[in-house]
């Protein structure tokens, strides 16, 4: 059944965005006068009984659920495009100025942009519905909180001289004022190297390339800002809540150790599992001594060794605050968090063509249904922001210069324009192919590191 359910998901995430990809191809193409034979999801011959037909157009669901197809009228059908697209009625009469080549270069390379065109546009209103009704998340904080090297590779080493209490003033010579700034700094910083400016200390370089998505993430994950030890919530039924903590308690010290701010509170419950802990908590004006057990939970350390934790069960949100934002700012957030999103999908593909990004962070369907999965139990708006990632993933994707996706057929339409003829049918055919095998073989290594993902756990 959970096999199945994921499955489930990953037709709902795949169905709405080959839709959306889809429908920007449709609408471009009827805007330009061209008939369109099916406007179909899913790949190859439409399943029997889900389909229908309205004015020269048939609607249908297709055998193979991995993407979709919209089969324009063409004067030169290419065996390739053909097989996966179900193949061209043969009672139909289309006029000659409704053809796809009957059309001007530049209406055909609009139709051939449509498509993700309308990805990146959704993922616009995605982000924009999500500023809208969360608003902003700020932490005024600029403070060091935490700094965990452990298992970091050594290029970022240098992140070590950073200790809980440094103020970071600014990160490649941008000023920070708020904790965002801090990760953003280091996770889309154009140059060759992150530079974190911190009070009363010299800068600390981290010669980071801006493709490795991978070591600037752990770099921004191994910061985290300054928590005040206040509690934001106790779980129901757990050691705290047994103890008689409360939320907006500010715990003051845990087994005698001072506890200034909320990481060194988890370091000191961590190393405790089990053990009864005094606690010193303030409550208002009232001081009060508590005592506390721990319970465990079991993770695995920087070295993938399980190791078992104490925890009480409280948590703590820190300083953030989410800041409300009109409609105007809340389309400027969606817009940013677009163009960072398209950045980050850019540099991850540049990355793996450089080696700086492991080829084994390609993931394929069976990826992409557990995070859809995980997303979606998270909550409907954690669904639509992975939603809204997965969209501009496929718009950028798409654009990429391989002859069977919209990027390699713009440029033939490209080279159709530079040469005042198109390239021949043959040679269409022949790259086709080849374009063909090679998302096949994508699509096969991708695969391969989702099962290879889930048999190593």
């Amino acid at each position: 059944m959970s096999a199945l359910l994921t499955f489930g998901y990953l037709l709902v995430v795949l169905g709405i965005l080959v839709f959306v990809h889809e429908a920007g191809h449709f609408l471009a193409a009827k805007w330009a006068g061209v008939w369109v034979h099916r406007f179909a999801l899913g790949i190859g011959n439409p399943i029997p009984g889900l389909s229908f037909r309205r004015k020269e157009t048939e609607y249908a669901i297709c055998w193979l659920p991995l993407g979709g197809y919209v089969k324009m009228a063409t004067a030169e059908e290419e065996a390739t495009s053909s097989a996966l697209e179900g193949g061209t009625p043969d009672d139909v009469v289309v006029p000659p100025e409704m053809y796809f080549e009957a059309k001007p270069v530049w209406k055909r390379m609009v139709i051939i942009l449509a498509g993700v065109t309308m990805n990146a546009l959704f993922a616009w209103m995605v982000f924009t519905g999500l500023a809208a009704q969360n608003g902003r998340a700020v932490n005024p904080e600029t403070r060091v909180g935490v700094v965990n090297v452990a298992g970091l590779p050594d290029v970022l080493a240098p992140l070590a001289l950073l200790a809980p209490g440094d103020t970071i003033l600014a990160v490649n010579g941008a000023p920070v004022r708020q904790w965002g700034d801090v990760t953003d700094g280091i996770m889309s910083a154009s140059a060759g190297e992150v530079t974190i400016t911190v009070a009363g200390k010299a800068d600390i370089v981290l010669p980071v390339h801006p493709d490795a998505i991978e070591e600037r993430a752990l770099a921004a994950g191994a910061l985290d800002s300054w928590r005040p030890a206040i509690v934001s919530s106790v779980a129901p039924g757990s050691p705290a809540l047994r103890a008689g903590l409360e939320r907006g308690d500010t715990i003051l010290t845990v087994g005698g150790v001072p506890t200034p701010q909320w990481w060194d509170l988890k370091a000191v419950v961590s190393g405790h599992p089990g053990d009864t802990l005094a606690l010193d908590v303030a409550r208002g004006t009232d001081r009060l001594r508590l005592s506390v057990v721990p319970g465990s939970e079991v993770a695995k350390d920087a070295d993938g060794v399980e190791v078992t934790l104490g925890v009480i069960g409280v948590t703590s949100a820190g300083p953030t605050v989410f800041e409300p934002l009109t409609l105007g700012e809340s389309f400027g957030e969606g817009f940013r968090a677009t163009v960072n999103a398209s950045t980050t999908v850019v540099r991850s593909i540049r990355g793996m063509i450089t080696g700086r990004v492991s080829r084994r962070a390609i993931g394929g369907p069976i990826l992409i249904a557990q995070m859809a999965e995980e997303s979606a139990q998270a909550g409907i708006g954690i669904f639509f922001g992975f939603l809204g990632i997965i969209s501009i993933n496929l718009a950028v994707l798409n654009l990429l210069p391989i002859p069977i996706l919209d990027g390699g057929q713009f440029l033939f339409l490209l080279a159709e324009g530079v040469l005042r003829r198109p390239l021949s049918l043959k040679l269409r055919e022949r790259l086709t192919l080849v374009g063909l095998m090679l998302v096949g073989a994508l699509m096969v290594f991708a695969f391969w590191n989702d099962l290879s993902r889930i048999f190593s756990g």
